[in-house]
């Protein structure tokens, strides 16, 4: 088959599956924003990245930008169809930036899968599910009724879509469900795998190694949507009952799914101020987004791992976590529920219960005696039911080509 990804920000979720296919002798192209530096061994071309629009009020924004972001995906496969005479069987993009939206007008012909990461729904995710950041009410519910309206044409449109976990699919209504596979997208168990021999250099020059007490928190952004609230301020109490115990956090200090703070820089900024006098400074070490290897020798050498989540899209973070042997403790939110079950591979808490966290991480840093087992299960959790080259690439691989003309 001729097969183009559409991707604003490929390979992203791609990564994987379409070297895998271009290897079977398919014939694989990718579109992206002309603003992606990532690089990919598929054959990559690039539409205009858009421009800053003078956008309509709040309800119709995000539809404006992801319809802008599609149009000019569409316009550069125009392009592709009427100087290149190029005409792929098969198209699977991302629904999610709005790439997908108008090219079933330049290729009516064409199979169109779309990648559903999630649909915004204004009850029991994420919307109202922490007061204290975002308060509940018929304004946000509202917004988050007209955010969705491109993911739903996106699906309706497409003839399948796939959805990383059953949690992600089914944020989708019952009449759209229908049209989702559940398969995830997969972890390389052979790269991410615990190392004994691991080390992990602090930025004064120190190394962390397997053995020391090292508490790890990774996500994209440090913000409430990972639970970085939650985490800070525990901290205080994890620190005077652990004296040797070292705090390792990565991640940037934006915002990926929420806003910033309206009362600090960013939510590090803003939490450093609020638990100012009640934290080791010295030991608590803010990384910021670090190379691959780094992260990873982090995962290898953690005494306890960290993972918080509001009702959301599952991170690939607690994925690896588990497959590199690491103890985690978690949130007790549905997201978490579908990989980590609390004393069979890991530690559940309820996010909002800060001494249940607070002693979860200390009975983690102090040696739990069942920590063998649960490292060992998390791991096994992944080399089941989402090793990369054992599941989910075969199935992925599958699924794609059974759409073949």
């Amino acid at each position: 088959m001729k097969i183009l990804f559409v991707h604003q920000n490929f390979p992203a979720q791609f990564l994987h599956l379409a070297p895998a296919l271009a290897a079977r002798g398919h014939d694989v192209l990718a579109l992206t924003d002309q603003g992606n530096t990532r690089n990919s061994s598929v054959r990559t071309v690039r539409y205009k990245t858009p421009e800053k629009l003078d956008l309509p009020p709040l309800l119709g924004r995000t539809y404006s930008e992801m319809a802008e972001r599609g149009w000019l995906a569409a316009r550069g496969c125009r392009a592709l169809r009427d100087r290149h005479g190029y005409t792929p069987d098969l198209i699977f993009g991302h629904s999610g930036w709005g790439e997908t939206l108008f090219l079933r007008e330049i290729w009516p012909d064409a199979r169109l899968l779309v990648y559903a990461e999630l649909l915004y729904r204004t009850r029991g995710h994420d919307v109202g599910f922490d007061p204290e950041i975002s308060p509940d009410g018929d304004q946000a519910r509202v917004a988050t009724v007209a955010r969705s309206a491109h993911l739903i044409q996106g699906l309706v449109q497409a003839d399948a879509g796939l959805a990383p976990t059953r949690y992600q699919a089914d944020s989708f209504p019952p009449e759209l469900r229908g049209k989702l596979t559940v398969i995830h997208d997969g972890i390389d168990t052979q790269k991410v795998r615990p190392d004994p021999q691991a080390v992990f250099a602090l930025p004064d020059g120190r190394k962390l190694r397997a053995g020391d007490e090292v508490l790890s928190y990774v996500s994209r952004s440090l913000e409430p949507y990972r639970g970085f609230h939650r985490f800070m301020r525990a901290l205080p109490a994890v620190l005077r009952a652990r004296p040797q115990a070292q705090v390792v956090l990565v991640g940037g200090d934006g915002a990926s799914y929420g806003g910033l703070p309206k009362d600090a820089p960013g939510w590090k900024d803003k939490l450093l101020a609020e638990l100012d006098g009640s934290l080791d400074l010295s030991r608590i070490h803010f990384m910021g987004r670090v190379p691959y290897p780094q992260y990873l020798a982090l995962l290898q050498i953690a005494s306890v791992h960290c993972y918080l989540t509001y009702p959301f899209v599952l991170s690939w973070s607690l994925t690896e976590a588990m497959a590199a042997g690491c103890y985690v403790v978690a949130s007790d939110t549905e997201p978490v529920r579908e990989l980590i079950r609390d004393g069979g591979n890991g530690r559940l808490v309820p996010f909002f219960d800060q001494p249940a966290l607070e002693a979860a991480l200390i009975r983690g840093l102090q040696g739990d005696p069942q920590a063998p087992r649960l490292r060992a299960a998390a791991r096994d959790t992944i080399l089941d039911g989402y090793d990369l080259h054992r599941h989910s690439l075969p199935r992925l691989v599958d699924w794609v080509e059974s759409f073949a003309p």
